[in-house]
């Protein structure tokens, strides 16, 4: 087969795409910024996407592009997103639309029974089974029971902070720590930087950390929020497996995401202990991969990629994403070829 197949992992904070061979090659590789259409609108995340496709597949024609977007979490919204990509000309009839937990799922496990969860800017999580049902959310935020991420978590610190300042509420380091990391004059300047729009609420995703450093130093209001979202976590896991009828099997449970990846003992403890629970035989499998890798290998069988080939695929992408860009120093075909 010549020319590329691209792969792309599109989620909130960055965006990857590789373009590799059929037999598992990894041709290029970039990276862009975020391009969720829930933060960016659909416009400009087409863009972002459109622009890494073009970079990464260069003057090859692109045999297969497997797009995997977070925020696509509704029918109507992935059928958005194809009907926008469409019209470039590296899209065609085989172009794969799909939410970015695929990505995830498939970066950590081969398994046909699974669970997928991610906490990074938010929560979501995915469910397979064997027989192709599968378990989605519809990830809208409070409209549809969802909490936390690093934007749950940062409001919620805001939250806390402000009935610290005001007397309504516990006294916590959260409030110290705000002012400090996001560098304002205090928590009411915040507020009313929010409130008229001088300043943007994703910012607050950026105090998660905080969040973690004050619950591990004692604070009770962050201990209890950090608590929170291991039961978030865990409530995912418990609806997956209850509703796809795995809740007794020895399936395999990925968790990844900015969240899960600094692996806070108490929030990685209270998730350990709540699985065994809703879970007891499944195995913990923290993601140590890039999405991109599970788009990689999704996008290469979509192709007919063989078994060996995946498996080259698997290391070489994993390798090469590593850095900023990589380009393999050989000649691809030219587009229209």
């Amino acid at each position: 087969m010549s020319g590329v197949i691209v792969a792309v992992d599109a989620g909130g904070s960055k965006t990857d795409a590789v373009a590799l061979t059929i037999d598992g090659e990894l041709v290029a590789h970039a990276r862009g910024g975020g391009s969720s259409p829930h933060f960016e609108g659909l416009g400009e995340a087409v863009a972002v996407v459109d622009g890494l496709v073009r970079s990464v597949a260069g003057r090859s024609r692109v045999v297969h592009a497997g797009l995997y977007v977070s925020g696509l979490d509704l029918p109507i919204e992935v059928e958005q997103y194809a009907a926008a990509v469409a019209g470039f000309d590296w899209a065609g009839d085989s172009t794969t639309v799909a939410n970015d937990l695929y990505a995830l799922l498939r970066a950590g496990t081969d398994e046909p029974d699974a669970v997928a969860i991610v906490c990074g800017t938010g929560v979501n999580a995915v469910g397979v089974r064997a027989d192709g049902a599968d378990v989605r959310f519809p990830s809208l935020g409070g409209l549809s029971g969802d909490w936390g991420g690093g934007s749950g978590l940062g409001e919620q610190a805001l939250w806390h902070a402000a009935r610290d300042v005001d007397g309504r509420g516990p006294r916590t380091a959260l409030t110290t720590a705000i002012v400090d990391r996001l560098g304002v004059a205090s928590v009411q300047a915040l507020i009313e930087d929010l409130h008229f729009g001088r300043r943007d609420s994703n910012d607050l995703a950026a105090l998660a950390p905080a969040v973690f450093e004050a619950a591990r130093s004692g604070d009770a209001v962050a201990a209890e929020l950090v608590d929170r979202q291991a039961d978030e976590i865990v409530a995912f896991a418990r609806a997956c497996v209850t509703r796809l009828g795995l809740a007794d099997r020895a399936i395999p449970i990925v968790l990844g995401g900015g969240i899960i990846r600094a692996a806070d003992p108490r929030l990685i403890s209270g998730i350990t202990s709540g699985l065994a629970v809703v879970a007891p035989r499944a195995r913990i499998e923290m993601l140590d991969a890039s999405p991109i890798v599970g788009a990689s290998l999704l996008a290469l069988a979509t192709a007919g990629a063989s078994p060996e080939a995946l498996e080259r695929a698997r290391s070489a992408v994993a390798r090469g994403t590593r850095v900023e860009r990589v380009e393999v120093a050989r000649e691809t075909e030219p587009v229209g070829s």
